[in-house]
């Protein structure tokens, strides 16, 4: 079975229309979760694309960035809703196909020339990278990827970041279904 097999669809949620692809009977599954981590750990470990820490987007991109920066031995960095830091934060608000959004980091939690791999699970328009890949940027430091488990190019998110120069890197893809 592949990763993408292995993954949920959901018609309807969170509105009418949407096929939701939902990561958690992908990631329930020890033999799924190992396949993503081993498969992540696999392009990052030969140290061809350079980053100093993991940034992972709240809150799938916890579970992956969480084990990736364990496998890889590096620091882990949580970007969140507003209000969940405990220190100073920046934050960054953003535009959702389906409202407003912000994220928020801690501003000490990157410093000037850092290099970043920025994970989360799913990639659709791309606006939550984005706002991340911001914060990132206002700290001083760079976004060397971008690795996300599902793309859904259909949604444009894949072009988006492309066009913008950002480096991206998805396991799998749902294309027009």
């Amino acid at each position: 079975m592949s990763i993408k097999s292995r993954i949920r669809t959901i018609p309807d949620h969170p509105k009418k229309g949407i096929m939701f692809r939902d990561i958690t009977t992908l990631i329930k599954d020890p033999v799924g979760f190992r396949l993503v981590i081993d498969t992540f750990t696999q392009r990052y470990i030969s140290g061809d694309i350079k980053f100093d820490v993991i940034v992972g987007i709240e809150a799938r991109g916890f579970i992956i960035g969480g084990a990736l920066s364990y496998t890889l031995g590096k620091g882990f960095i949580p970007v969140r809703k507003p209000g969940k830091l405990p220190a100073k934060v920046i934050s960054h608000e953003y535009e959702l196909e389906y409202g407003k959004d912000k994220i928020e980091i801690h501003e000490d939690s990157i410093g000037k020339g850092t290099k970043v791999l920025l994970v989360d699970d799913l990639l659709a328009t791309g606006g939550t990278a984005l706002a991340a890949a911001t914060l990132i940027e206002k700290l001083g430091g760079a976004v060397t990827e971008m690795a996300f488990i599902v793309n859904l190019p259909d949604v444009g998110g894949y072009k988006r970041l492309k066009d913008t120069g950002y480096s991206v890197f998805c396991l799998t893809e749902f294309e027009g279904d």
